[in-house]
């Protein structure tokens, strides 16, 4: 095994901002397996407010470089094992790897992943699209830009209704709410019955992710699905989730990969809870990692590359003959129709 990488940071179309924070690029890690001449790609974003950036990711990766090459390889899920027992505590680099892997995998099976996994791209559901916080009318343009049947919506304070009821003048799409933790208990149970009259079809993590005892109050009153996000990082995490959320989104970076997103997609069914699929912008090659599994989900949220500027051109950071497309890649391959609704 042979490993590569490189740092890239990718422009947003518009600075994307939510309750935490605004950031004008989308800095990642990409890497390179390389086994017996097949080659694997994997991708992590850095996100601020998860303490784990591209410079800590490469220096762990340098650190166990060797050993992260010494493996003979054979088996994804063993693969992310190693990788798990190398590196407990950074699961952003993991997730690069453990894509990698599974492209890799794919390619030596001559299969696409999602028929390996002998799942049906017809189930998949279609993609929300992200309007970041800005002024309303800014928010307005963001949606007017890219037509699309369904939104996700930020929202951080309750006069943000107003920006909300805005957007409604001007289309019948579905809303989708996230508030990023941003609302303490009492907000949420005044603006939640305001949302569903604006035809919201659910809200993610309105509260701090800690707030136990707040979110088993939401969940009891809410006249809206409530979905975990910053609540549910880990596998550990899904049955703490019953009786508080009603659903869980499952983003590949924050879990530590494909391989233990499948786990939790398998462990949320048996509980009762939707499986929302989300990304943390990540521009084509996290994003058709996700791809694969959407049709295990009953929500999507895969918009990195429709958020960022020129997403495209990374792509030959590993390649001396072309541009690394969606099409050339029989693990993690997925076109650009996947996108579309």
């Amino acid at each position: 095994m042979k490993v590569a990488y490189k740092s890239v940071a990718t422009p947003f179309r518009h600075p994307f901002t939510i309750s935490k924070g605004t950031k004008t690029h989308q800095p990642a890690l990409l890497v390179e397996l390389e086994y017996f001449g097949f080659k694997g790609y994997g991708e992590a974003p850095a996100i601020t407010y998860y303490n784990i950036t591209v410079e800590q990711m490469i220096a762990d990766l340098e650190s166990k470089k060797q050993l992260v090459e010494k493996f003979s390889f054979s088996d994804p899920e063993r693969y992310w094992h190693y990788l798990h027992h190398l590196f407990p505590k950074n699961p952003f680099l993991v997730c690069a790897l453990d894509m990698a892997a599974w492209d890799l995998f794919g390619k030596m099976k001559k299969l696409p992943l999602y028929q390996y996994w002998k799942l049906d791209p017809a189930n998949a559901p279609v993609t929300d699209f992200t309007i970041g916080l800005d002024t309303p009318e800014m928010m307005l343009q963001k949606m007017l830009e890219q037509p699309w049947p369904i939104y996700k919506i930020k929202m951080a304070a309750p006069e943000d209704i107003r920006t909300l009821q805005l957007l409604r003048k001007h289309t019948n799409a579905s809303f989708r709410i996230d508030a990023n933790a941003a609302w303490e208990l009492s907000t949420a149970l005044e603006l939640i019955p305001r949302l569903k009259e604006l035809n919201v079809e659910l809200v993610e993590q309105p509260l701090a992710k800690d707030d136990w005892d707040g979110m088993k109050i939401l969940y009891e009153k809410s006249v809206l699905p409530i979905f975990a996000d910053e609540s549910c990082v880990s596998e550990q995490d899904v049955n703490r989730c019953i009786g508080y959320f009603h659903g869980i989104n499952i983003k590949l970076t924050k879990c530590s990969g494909i391989t233990p997103a499948r786990r939790m997609i398998a462990d949320a069914r048996t509980k009762g809870l939707k499986v929302m699929l989300g990304c943390m912008n990540e521009a084509v090659v996290g994003t058709a990692a996700l791809a694969h599994l959407a049709p295990m989900a009953d929500y999507m949220d895969m918009d990195g590359p429709l958020l960022l500027l020129n997403e495209n051109k990374h792509m030959e950071v590993f390649s001396q003959t072309g541009a690394y497309q969606y099409n050339d890649l029989p693990g993690l391959g997925v076109h650009r129709t996947a996108f579309t609704p």
